[in-house]
């Protein structure tokens, strides 16, 4: 699978596993109630989904002109860095609202988060590369 497919996939399959684990551990965290966790995870899920978009394109565009392209361990770490990173700083003020804490509450949720989704994004994306095979991008150019 490749293409715009492959992205759709990815990121329904991605974020569905994401707002089941989440959910109930924010509603444990929080004790806001499996409904407003729920809420606050598919709030979350839909920003990560765009984000996921964006930086996976721009990552593929990156990927596709080095001159090696093979989706190596580290690159593949990089890879979740720069996503689970990015979407720390983006999801920091919803968060802060949406609970009701600090700023800095707020960074502890997010990095504990980041700390779980940064093995999570590694081990998506191995084994949907292992099921749907790597990108064009990830290939060796053929001569």
């Amino acid at each position: 699978m490749q293409g715009k497919a492959r992205k759709i996939v990815q990121a329904i399959l991605y974020e569905a596993i994401a707002v089941a684990c989440v959910a109930p551990a924010l509603e444990l965290a929080f004790g806001a109630g499996m409904a407003q966790s729920t809420v606050l995870s598919v709030l979350m899920s839909g920003i990560a989904m765009s984000w996921n978009m964006a930086y996976n394109w721009a990552f593929e565009r990156w990927e596709a002109r080095q001159r090696q392209r093979q989706r190596t361990v580290l690159r593949r770490v990089l890879h979740a860095l720069g996503f689970e990173g990015g979407l720390v700083l983006i999801l920091l003020p919803l968060v802060a609202y949406w609970l009701g804490v600090s700023l800095w509450a707020a960074l502890l949720t997010n990095l504990a988060l980041f700390v779980f989704f940064f093995v999570y994004a590694f081990v998506f994306q191995w084994g949907f590369d292992k099921v749907f095979d790597v990108p064009l991008s990830a290939q060796q150019a053929k001569c």
